[in-house]
């Protein structure tokens, strides 16, 4: 009889344990519901321009790292041939490297040949540097227009501009970042660069808001759509990497 209540109370015991466990995990369920899908909700491409900028973008790309984020960088060619060892380090980092110009100038505004030396000048020291060149191309100020673009098509580089500006080349606190990213939604395209110091503090509260909103940071691809960005039209948006 001693065995049977014995026997008796293990099994209500543990049935009682294993139906806590079921409710604790249903409970818990709607907060671990993004862990199952953190991209549910899409991608968006983080990128930062005027790099390899020495003094600060290490601790940029630590903060990446940190988050397990992956960026699009946008490089002036200039500044890769005096720090080539930052170029590597945003590849080895997991980053994308993009075209920005040689000097960073107005496009649109010094004719030709200058402008496509500008371009092809860069990818030259990406194939140096990387043995590969970039597909991505930003025209400085996001200024483009026919013969940029023509430029563009010889050097097989897809132009990418942007649909959200974070504003920090003008001086935007890291709350400001913050509340920037904080608008794109699928596919959008943010604005950043590697020198501001606000924009490598606002990285973690960044990521932090995209996985709250099921969203990813992605890589930058060819969309047959028209995207609105800078008062121009391009076709580029933010996929899975």
């Amino acid at each position: 009889m001693a065995a049977r209540r014995l026997t008796s109370f293990l099994l209500s015991s543990t049935l009682a344990v294993a139906v806590g466990a079921v409710a604790i995990v249903a409970s818990a369920s709607p907060a671990l519901a993004w862990h199952a899908r953190p991209c549910a909700n899409g991608y968006v491409g983080l990128t930062y321009d005027d790099g390899p900028t020495a003094a600060t973008e290490p601790a940029l790309l630590a903060a990446l790292r940190a988050g397990h984020a992956r960026a699009t960088f946008f490089n002036i060619g200039s500044v890769e041939e005096q720090n080539p060892d930052g170029v590597l380090a945003q590849v080895r980092a997991g980053m994308w490297v993009g075209n920005h110009t040689w000097t960073h100038p107005h496009l649109t505004q010094i004719g030709e040949p200058a402008a496509f030396e500008e371009i092809r000048k860069t990818q030259v020291i990406n194939r140096q540097i990387l043995h590969r060149t970039p597909t991505l191309f930003r025209p400085p100020f996001g200024e483009t227009n026919d013969q940029v673009r023509a430029d563009e098509a010889r050097l097989h580089l897809l132009e990418v501009l942007w649909t959200v500006d974070s504003r920090d080349w003008a001086g935007a606190t890291t709350d400001e970042i913050v509340a920037a990213a904080a608008t794109m939604k699928n596919r959008d395209i943010i604005l950043m660069h590697d020198w501001p110091t606000n924009s490598t503090e606002a990285v973690p509260r960044i990521l932090q808001g995209l996985r709250d909103r099921g969203l990813c940071p992605g890589k930058i691809a060819f969309t047959h759509r028209d995207i609105s960005g800078v008062g121009q039209i391009f076709h580029a948006i933010a996929v899975r990497p």
